[in-house]
């Protein structure tokens, strides 16, 4: 996946996609709303034969919309998976899609790992227990802002490899690696065929973004890939994901939030449309882009994120990873995101026969509102979707006889051509929030020279740490030296990439970096030398490796041009001067972040900021319930943390974005990795929502209401049994804010904390209606302003 690190929340701008695919499942439903509990082994779904045709995928010769999620094994501990998909499952997806990562399975050349986190037939078969499909993206090559893009780094050093060319050395890693996977989930009997829960593999990705360089051997590799899938003969399609020239019977598909406007779509007629990254950090909405994507297998991408445990973050990526999502970095409903889709699942699945096989039409009502509709003969089936395309005004739409309001690029879903249940900016969910020991300082003494450079850092590291020491020595002569004391040389060092800190003689000099953008960066500062002979040491770091792009195994790292200036003897070129290497940490070796490693070294009590590179340690009881437990660490600069000799990552709160805020600053500790209460909710709604489109239901072919009588409103629900113990902030009028900080607007209505309060109080869930009446008097001041309620409580026991 090719998405910026940075990515903006936009919650209720929603790509309506509908996933045109066959599905039948056995023994597997929703759980009743505010639960989420373990499938039982009964439940599990049962998959047979697939093919496919141009206008869907076909399983057991059905056909049943899908709703897909990504959802990746290694990101969170398997702990945590249970509940994890059962929370997805009950958001309405009905497919899991993970990528396979190649150097967690194979870190050393022909020595896998499968255990623990990285147990992908677990992954699986726990998908399958919770009644879903699975789609694997197997690579090798990943992206995904995973170290190396998922390539195993000894692949790297193998003699005159190119990787991801019609290279005879990456192919035959790469064969070995695909027919090691393949075998692995085959004897698990994993297959659609097999009665397991893959319905779909993906082989190769996004290449068409680098294959240009390549050239023919460009052409030849996907050809070549595409026939080693093929011939695993594990009876589900493959595809290539940004791939316009997928060779037969390989499926090109699209990645990215624009694929309803720019996909030109699969390059023959008998592939379906699949979209296998829908964006979730960035939705947005073109009221076109709805009925294009009508016929896509859609895939949310991500829809748990999760967390970058140890050093597995790409280049300059934070641990951190998609904590937008609609479940958040902890495993957490992101509302109103999750709810919100959840409601949009819901109302396209009212609509499924006719969206499967209906006949579509489209009427333009004005220059940007229309009605898309799919009409089957003969029966009452019908659904609509009326479109507002303007961004910034609202519209009211008659249609057949009825008028629609819509808000400013917006679509409402009419399950009926009559209708509305679902409007994509109209949010009927809840908002949520959510002792020391110093690093010796290594000199040529300790390191002598070994090279008569510094050395290249990926290969000196081997991935194997993100540090390396460089050592050197200057012998000077008084007369090297500027007469005043005042007046200092200055050590200039040219880095391509990534972080480096610089001592001379002992003393910390200073600390420089690069960024994601641009790896290279120029260290230059004033430094205490002196007459007789000068140790200079450099602490060279990664901040992971290249996650994308081409000819990756030709990055390279480290100090590449070191001089200093400002001696009498003019300017002084140390980089052939001899270097000393050493790889990794001091505290590394004598793994001072396990119990019994601490022992191995004297820790003394913390007394101000220390400079260069310093442990810490303490202890901490573990915290009580089950909710997810992170650790802030604001002060903290640049390193790695681990709890219980387990790591949870990078830290590196002394990068401040162009806000002056850290990127990251609370960082995850699975509740797994630890031994032995207040919530902040927000709601915001507006009186012109329709009813929640969970009061609609459609039962032997009739669309019909689930209640006597069907009103908006809002509901509010409290996590794990606590109550509402306090209306914070209520306001039906024109409020504007985000959690935590909403003000009241130019005509609020004074009753509108006491009606919530009256509705609420004391209890772990209820419902506020949305009535004009109910909170205006019959003089309204503001008579011509759309009124939004927005509710703020605090749930505790």
């Amino acid at each position: 996946m090719a998405v910026p690190i940075s990515r903006a929340l936009l919650i209720a701008h929603v790509s309506v996609v509908i996933a045109a695919t066959l599905v039948h499942a056995k023994g597997y439903g929703h759980h009743a709303h505010g639960g989420y509990h373990h499938r039982h082994q009964n439940q599990s779904l049962q998959v047979g034969p697939m093919t496919y045709d141009g206008r869907s995928l076909i399983i057991n010769g059905k056909r049943e919309l899908l709703f897909s999620g990504s959802i990746h094994y290694p990101r969170r501990t398997i702990e945590m998976c249970p509940d994890i998909l059962e929370k997805a499952k009950h958001g309405g997806l009905n497919v899991i899609q993970t990528y396979v990562f190649w150097n967690i399975h194979e870190p050393v050349q022909g020595q896998f790992n499968f255990e623990g986190n990285y147990d992908v037939v677990k992954f699986i078969k726990l998908v399958q227990e919770h009644g879903m499909y699975a789609t694997i993206r197997l690579g090798p090559f990943i992206q995904s802002e995973w170290n190396h893009g998922g390539l195993p780094y000894c692949v790297r050093e193998v003699p005159r490899i190119i990787f991801r060319s019609d290279n005879t050395a990456y192919k035959y890693h790469m064969k070995n690696y695909v027919d090691m996977i393949m075998n692995r989930l085959r004897e698990a009997k994993l297959f659609a065929p097999q009665g397991g829960p893959i319905i779909l593999a993906q082989i190769e990705n996004e290449y068409n973004m680098v294959q240009l360089p390549y050239r023919e051997l460009g052409n030849s590799y996907v050809r070549w890939a595409a026939e080693i899938a093929v011939n695993q003969n594990i009876g589900v399609p493959w595809i290539m994901c940004k791939q316009k020239d997928a060779p037969d019977p390989v499926i090109n598909t699209c990645n990215g939030r624009h694929c309803g406007d720019t996909f030109t779509g699969p390059n023959k007629p008998n592939k379906p449309s699949l979209w296998t990254e829908n964006w979730t950090a960035q939705y947005r909405v073109f009221g076109h882009c709805i009925f294009r994507c009508t016929l896509f297998l859609t895939n949310y991408d991500m829809y748990h994120g999760g967390t970058n445990f140890g050093r597995t973050s790409s280049i300059f990526t934070t641990t951190r990873y998609y904590d937008e999502a609609p479940l958040d970095e902890y495993g957490l409903p992101r509302d109103p995101k999750w709810s919100h889709l959840k409601d949009l699942h819901k109302a396209l699945k009212l609509s499924r026969k006719a969206l499967l096989w209906g006949v579509s039409g489209v009427q333009k009502i004005r220059v940007d509102t229309e009605v898309h509709f799919y009409e089957m003969p003969a029966t009452n089936t019908c659904p609509a979707f009326v479109t507002n395309n303007n961004f910034k005004t609202e519209a009211t739409v008659n249609w057949r006889g009825v008028d629609y309001y819509l808000p400013p690029r917006s679509i409402s879903i009419l399950p009926d051509c009559k209708t509305v249940v679902f409007n994509t900016q109209r949010i009927v969910a809840q908002h949520n929030s959510r002792n020391l020991y110093v690093e010796p300082i290594l000199s040529a003494l300790q390191v002598p020279v070994n090279n008569l450079t510094p050395l290249e850092l990926y290969n000196l590291l081997k991935d194997t740490t993100d540090y390396a020491w460089y050592t050197t020595k200057l012998a000077l002569s008084p007369q090297d030296l500027l007469m005043k004391e005042s007046i200092r040389p200055a050590l200039r060092i040219a880095i391509l990439g990534h972080a480096m800190h610089v001592f001379v003689n002992g003393e910390y000099i200073g600390f420089a970096h690069g960024s994601h953008e641009e790896k290279s960066f120029v260290f230059k500062k004033l430094v205490p030398l002196k007459a007789g002979v000068n140790q200079i040491s450099l602490l060279a770091m990664t901040i992971g490796l290249p996650d994308s792009g081409a000819y990756m195994e030709h990055r390279y790292a480290g100090p590449s041009l070191v001089t200093v200036l400002g001696l009498n003897t003019g300017t002084l070129d140390l980089t052939q001067n001899g270097w000393g290497h050493q790889v990794g940490l001091n505290g590394e070796k004598l793994q001072v972040f396990t119990e019994e490693g601490s022992k191995q070294v004297q820790w003394h009590k913390t007394k101000g900021v220390a400079e260069g590179l310093t442990w810490y340690n303490t202890y901490f009881d573990a915290p009580e319930g089950n909710d997810p437990v992170t650790i802030r660490m604001v002060g903290m600069g640049k390193g790695m943390i681990w709890v219980n000799g387990k790591s949870i990552g990078r830290h590196w709160t002394s990068f401040l974005s162009p806000l002056g805020e850290p990127t990251q600053a609370e960082y995850h500790i699975p509740r797994s990795f630890i031994n032995p209460n207040q919530n902040l909710l927000v709601v915001v709604i507006t009186e012109y929502h329709p009813p929640n489109v969970n009061s609609w239901a459609r039962k032997d072919s009739i669309f019909q209401p689930v209640l006597d009588v069907i009103k908006t409103s809002t509901d509010i629900k409290c996590p794990k049994h606590k109550k509402v113990v306090a209306v914070e902030f209520a306001s039906f009028s024109d409020p504007a804010g985000v959690c935590g900080s909403f003000v009241l607007g130019k005509c609020n209505s004074p009753v509108s904390k006491e009606i919530v309060e009256q509705h609420c109080m004391g209890k772990t869930s209820c419902s506020v209606p949305i009535d004009h009446k109910l909170f205006s008097s019959k003089n309204d001041g503001c008579p011509d302003i759309k009124k939004t309620l927005a509710i703020q409580v605090k749930c505790a026991i």
